[in-house]
């Protein structure tokens, strides 16, 4: 007999209605949980997820402004921003960097320099910046690319200005140069202001006015498509392009004075005495600045940094030589001043100088002497022992505060970079830097310009611009006036004076007549340069390279040529109205008189009589 289990409806739709409420419960808080991940996409985190999403659609690019040009006084162009393109690589958005620079070394040829220099500058960078890879492309080059383009995402052309010397060697130690911005200089610029801009000034003007030259960064909203390829611009704030300048420098006198230095290293400098422009700085060998603008290649670098020349260096600035002779004038103003010096009273010049109670000769550049000597005379003719005794009379403390009032032993406060002030010694410097007394001797060599005083040839210039405007003492300057957009402004009101020397009038009429006779008397140590157009007054110079020994014989012609005095000159002219002042260093060129100041001859007829 079959039997048959009787089913419990009553249970089994009791264990399906929970089985329902634990399913119905469990997808609610699915449900529950989805809503309120929705709720805190939606509404909490709204503004965060718009802000991303609009951030892969619309991108911000700044804009870097365009660099202020540089003109010289008549208006020439000195430094310039050409048109350039660049192969540019964003990092970040690129996925393998070594395959994509290898592809693209098969469309756009990337040598070993290139690769240094992505991989340095990519060290220095942040990954979301664009990176250059290869610079100065060719249009055939650019469009080769472009064909290319799709396959490259992080890659981008650019173009871009980038700064061009015109003059090159001419105005490079003048103008320098612009350059890529390193680490240390990311510490100390805007970064804001910098953020469209790779290159900064690195020297002379373009350093000394970058805030003027650099401008203001722009910016602007693009829409990008998911490549990265910009389909539109939505806002725009256009960048402040950087303020022009205009130089006191006059290229033509620039170009005259680098010719006449002919095949000789030196420095000339030529400032305008009412005003401290400077006319022209010229320091040869120069070297060409637009090398460094996109960074200088190692081979090229190294034989700039290793050449026995030394074209890197500022001599016009930088150089410090003993002044020799060209520091006579300076002497005589100060024995006048002092009431120890009697301009028409005559000393005899044995050819050499004995300190009272010792036997070592101090040697006149004349071994056969001067004769009887005033102070005309001595200047005129440059006699060495007429100076040694004023040196004596004066004291080396005593020149050395009458010559720190012409700005010697410092800095002129010239408007450009990396000035060094020279040296003017006394008692308390020896002591202080060589732990030793002040010999009287070394008074003698300090009074004709040797020994431990050195000058350079800007503040050999700025002293005799001094002299020339008769005490007015006026601080160098490079730049003449801002260029706006409505205006041109001049950097200083007819330049900055400084504290004048005090000095008679009769005392200036003295000294300035003596260098007139260096120039137009018969027996003037630079009457080959007399000039039947205007009047000049000079002072020429020679500086010992190595000492000669007490009974040795300086001859020229047998030792090394880089072994020779260096020449000097120092002039301004017209005497009545003097216009320009120059100082000369011939660095190895033997004599002022025969090679230093027949360059400032020509550099002051081209600029007073005009181009011949």
């Amino acid at each position: 007999m079959l039997q048959f289990a009787i089913r419990d409806h009553l249970r089994e739709s009791r264990l399906f209605l929970g089985r329902t409420i634990v399913a119905g419960s469990f997808v609610l808080l699915l449900v529950l949980a989805l809503c309120l991940r929705l709720a805190d996409l939606q509404v909490l985190q709204h503004e965060h997820f718009s802000t991303r999403s609009l951030d892969n659609r619309v991108k911000l690019q700044p804009l870097a402004p365009t660099r202020g040009l540089i003109y010289d006084r008549n208006g020439v162009l000195l430094a310039q921003n050409l048109p350039s393109y660049s192969l540019e690589i964003t990092p970040e958005a690129v996925k393998d960097l070594a395959w994509t620079i290898e592809e693209l070394n098969k469309i756009i040829p990337i040598d070993d320099i290139d690769l240094t220099r992505f991989e340095r500058l990519k060290q220095q960078r942040r990954r979301f910046d664009k990176i250059p890879i290869r610079v100065r492309l060719s249009e055939e080059e650019v469009a080769r690319f472009a064909v290319h383009r799709h396959r490259f995402p992080g890659v981008d052309i650019e173009a871009k200005l980038l700064r061009s010397y015109p003059l090159a060697e001419k105005t490079a130690h003048v103008l320098g140069y612009v350059g890529r911005i390193n680490e240390d200089e990311l510490q100390r610029i805007d970064t804001s202001n910098y953020s469209a801009t790779s290159h900064i000034g690195k020297n002379g003007v373009e350093k000394a006015y970058e805030g003027i030259l650099h401008g203001e960064v722009g910016l602007q909203q693009v829409e990008v498509n998911a490549q990265g390829r910009v389909l539109r611009i939505l806002e725009s704030r256009a960048p402040v392009p950087g303020n022009d300048l205009r130089l006191f420098l006059d290229i033509g006198l620039q170009e005259e004075a680098t010719a006449a230095l002919g095949d000789y290293n030196g420095a000339v400098v030529a400032i305008d005495p009412g005003t401290g422009g400077v006319l022209a700085l010229v320091s040869k060998p120069g070297f060409d600045p637009n090398l460094f603008v996109e960074g200088i290649n190692t081979a090229d670098y190294t034989a700039l940094k290793e050449s026995p020349d030394k074209p890197l260096f500022n001599r016009a600035l930088r150089g410090q030589y003993p002044p020799g002779s060209t520091i006579k004038p300076f002497m005589a103003l100060a024995g006048l001043e002092a009431n120890v010096l009697n301009a028409e009273q005559t000393k005899y010049c044995p050819g050499f100088y004995q300190l009272p109670g010792h036997t070592h000769k101090y040697r006149d550049w004349k071994r056969g002497g001067h004769g009887p000597m005033d102070m005309v005379d001595a200047i005129t003719q440059s006699c060495d022992v007429y100076f040694y005794d004023l040196a004596r009379t004066l004291g080396i403390d005593g020149m050395q505060r009458f010559l720190s009032r012409f700005g010697f032993g410092r800095r002129t406060g010239v408007d450009l970079t990396g000035e060094l002030g020279g040296l003017l010694p006394s008692r308390e410097w020896k002591r202080a830097q060589r732990n030793m007394p002040w010999f009287p001797g070394e008074t003698l060599i300090a009074g004709i310009g040797q020994g431990y005083f050195l000058t350079t040839p800007l503040q050999l210039a700025s002293a005799t611009a001094t002299l020339a405007a008769r005490g007015k003492r006026v601080r160098p300057r490079v730049v003449r006036s801002v260029i706006f957009a409505d205006a041109e402004q001049p950097t200083t009101s007819g330049g900055e004076s400084l504290q004048p020397p005090e000095v008679g009038d009769r005392t200036w009429q003295q000294v300035v007549a003596a260098m007139v006779n260096v120039v137009e008397g018969t027996r003037g140590t630079a009457k080959r340069i007399r000039s039947d157009d205007y009047t000049i007054a000079g002072k020429t110079g020679t500086a010992q390279v190595f000492t000669v020994k007490q009974d040795e014989k300086y001859d020229e012609e047998n030792i090394d040529e880089k072994m020779r005095d260096h020449a000097l000159f120092v002039a301004f002219a017209p005497v009545e109205e003097p216009r320009i002042a120059v100082g000369v260093v011939v660095e190895n060129g033997g004599h002022g008189s025969s090679v230093a100041a027949p360059i400032a001859k020509r550099v002051m007829d081209r600029y007073l009589l005009g181009a011949k």
